[in-house]
């Protein structure tokens, strides 16, 4: 293990901490944004609404990430109307692309997890809203969401690791991530396994530190659910 040459080239993988962190913090909120009220409309079958966002699912839940990621940075460029739109300054850019397809990625599984917590939760919390007299949106807003977000934790911090890991694929098309780093490393120095180790130890540094997270969360939100 060449750790010396690992060290020489640290601001590499520094930056492509930064960027790893960066795309996939950044597409888990978008993903969150589109999740929540698209996890909602399916939870309440709005008659609409729920076909699209079931096809919308189904496509992305459905085909790998790298596929649509591929696309996004191959595809979209083809068409002439892409190309003249106001978009393409962003869609040109591989960075955009990343942020585009993990986001649409992470909003379709979220909005999943969010359905099913929505639509376990129990009747008589929503029982007991409507009998103080709320309307029916302060009941979502007040009893029904915070409720769904907290019991929703556990699933919602694997997506969080599993986008993490998904984010690797961005150095496919020249993005410097973690992954990035690692190779760019390998090949300046024809190594063989130091790029790539290194980005291992790096990935496993941070899932660590979202699952602490994710379990200090659970414990704070979800301790009235522990067996007693």
């Amino acid at each position: 293990m060449r750790v010396d040459l690992v060290w020489e080239n640290i601001d590499l993988f520094v930056e492509g901490v930064w960027l790893t962190v960066q795309l996939t913090g950044l597409a888990l909120i978008i993903g969150f944004c589109i999740a929540l009220p698209f996890g909602i409309a399916r939870a309440r079958n709005v008659r609409y609404l729920s076909p699209a966002i079931r096809t919308y699912v189904y496509a992305f839940r459905g085909t790998p990430l790298l596929i649509q990621l591929f696309l996004i940075y191959y595809g979209l460029g083809q068409f002439e109307a892409v190309r003249d739109s106001i978009f393409w300054a962003y869609l040109r850019s591989p960075w955009w692309c990343a942020l585009l397809a993990f986001s649409l990625n992470s909003g379709a599984y979220a909005t999943e997890i969010i359905r099913g917590a929505v639509a376990t939760t129990p009747k008589g919390q929503i029982e007991a809203a409507m009998a103080l007299g709320l309307r029916k949106w302060q009941v979502y807003a007040l009893v029904v969401i915070p409720s769904a977000l907290r019991r929703a934790l556990p699933q919602y911090g694997n997506e969080v690791v599993f986008m993490l890991h998904g984010s690797s694929i961005a150095s496919i098309i020249t993005i410097q991530d973690i992954l990035g780093a690692g190779r760019t490393l390998n090949a300046r120095y024809y190594l063989a396994y130091e790029g790539f180790l290194t980005a291992a130890i790096l990935y496993m540094a941070i899932t660590l530190a979202c699952v602490l997270a994710f379990r200090g969360l659970e414990r704070h939100y979800l301790r009235h659910l522990a067996p007693r």
